[in-house]
């Protein structure tokens, strides 16, 4: 695998779903509108749960519907990524193993990011990330200098600033979706906000 560019709207939206529910293990899926078999670069995502997550019959329900989705819009699902409820522990569960494979028979570039909890705080110089790569059938750890996240400041910036401001309320994972089918999972109000905040009229590109 070579460099993984984590996008302004992934990171953001990452942060925010493992923010919302601090206590709680969260996951989602990596999306790229753009897949190669060189450089991954992961353009959005799609958060998943908040609970439960080794339940199989939900994640097989969320991975149905995300790829039917993708496919209406051109993405591909390029990853995993999960933040565990202990903050001091950011190794892949035998849940997060499970469904990176899955991905994995898909997109053998995948890659699966978890979530520092310990280095998450709004101060925090670098990505709070650690990037495991599939090989030799197994995943192993990944050179942090092998993340690319363009921006990072001014991103960071955005993440604090939705928090800060309770608009991380906006964002929906699957299973807020199956408890509230109106609520939409593919989140394009959160999008939008993110996006208008990473505008070059905003200053922040």
């Amino acid at each position: 695998m070579s460099e993984v560019e984590l996008s302004c709207l992934a990171y953001v939206k990452m942060f925010l779903h493992a923010s919302t529910f601090p206590r709680c293990s969260v996951n989602g899926l990596l999306l790229s509108s753009n897949p190669t078999e060189g450089a991954v670069c992961v353009t959005d995502c799609v958060p998943l749960l908040h609970s439960h997550l080794p339940l199989a019959l939900i994640t097989q329900l969320a991975l149905t519907q995300v790829d039917v989705w993708c496919a209406q819009t051109q993405q591909r699902i390029v990853g995993y990524y999960q933040a565990n409820a202990c903050l001091s522990d950011s190794s892949p569960t035998p849940c997060a193993l499970k469904i990176a494979d899955k991905i994995t028979e898909q997109f053998s570039n995948a890659v699966l990011l978890m979530m520092d909890g310990r280095k998450m705080s709004p101060g925090y110089r670098v990505p709070p990330i650690v990037m495991y790569e599939h090989k030799d059938s197994r995943w192993t750890l990944k050179d942090k200098h092998t993340i690319m996240l363009r921006q990072w400041e001014e991103t960071r910036s955005i993440a604090n600033q939705l928090l800060n401001s309770c608009d991380h309320a906006l964002l929906v994972d699957f299973d807020s979706h199956l408890d509230d089918i109106t609520k939409d999972w593919t989140n394009q109000k959160l999008n939008a906000k993110i996006m208008e905040l990473a505008s070059p009229a905003n200053g922040n590109m």
